[in-house]
């Protein structure tokens, strides 16, 4: 039975016809966060996306290791793209800065993190979060996940989803951290494989690389018989994220 007596009192029709104009000046702040991004990040390819918490301090392993892991992606040639805010996000953007290549921070504005890491040669602000994600993925040639908490694991979600859907293109997913993603893997081929929620081949997109170095010639090694730059078909699907 359908108790369509009780729709209008969830409905406001005030709100569904409103004329106060917010909405579409939100639509506005959307497209402005869309296009600033998209022209700033424009010439800043190739690109490697670096995921990781941010509540580590300097003095923690994870924290050096992002750090190097970045200097050497930079000194390769890969602009490094990370969250712009402190812990794992600090190290990439410092260990990028102090490479050759730019140190790029997508920074959000959150009440915890109100300004951004101070190693940046391009940053960019975002209010909202998906606008954010988008970039994070666009302009990536490939993405390293180092670890940490929901955001990381939203993160990395999101790239194996759009990768499995083919909304993406496939590149590179580096796990970082064997002994930290390991539960989670094994819960994968346990649950999402054995309960038929995905196939096995889905969780080869991701790959557990520890050594630095090895990530650096992981991601080249899959470059190297087609080039960095995105086909036709690639950067239509890209258009239609």
């Amino acid at each position: 039975m359908i108790l369509t007596s009780k729709i209008p009192e969830v409905i406001d029709p005030q709100a569904m016809y409103s004329t106060n104009g917010q909405e579409a000046w939100r639509v506005l702040g959307i497209m402005a966060e869309f296009a600033i991004a998209t022209e700033r990040l424009r010439g800043v390819r190739p690109a490697v996306s670096m995921f990781g918490s941010a509540r580590i301090k300097p003095d923690h392993p994870y924290y050096g290791k992002a750090e190097w892991i970045a200097r050497l992606l930079s000194d390769a040639g890969f602009a490094v793209i990370s969250g712009g805010g402190p812990g794992t996000m600090e190290a990439a953007n410092r260990g990028a800065h102090g490479g050759r290549s730019p140190a790029v921070g997508l920074n959000i504005m959150l009440p915890h993190e109100p300004t951004g890491n101070s190693y940046q040669d391009v940053g960019i602000n975002f209010r909202y979060f998906f606008a954010r994600k988008m970039m994070f993925v666009r302009f990536a040639s490939a993405y390293v996940v180092m670890p940490g908490g929901f955001g990381t694991i939203d993160e990395l979600t999101e790239c194996l989803t759009l990768v499995q859907t083919g909304k993406s293109r496939k590149i590179p997913i580096i796990l970082v951290g064997a002994e930290f993603w390991r539960g989670l893997l094994d819960w994968m081929r346990d649950k999402l494989i054995g309960e038929g929620m995905i196939s096995p081949a889905d969780l080869e997109f991701m790959q557990v690389i520890d050594e630095p170095e090895a990530i650096v010639e992981a991601i080249f090694d899959y470059y190297e018989s087609r080039g960095f730059q995105p086909t036709r078909a690639e950067r239509d699907k890209m258009l239609n994220l």
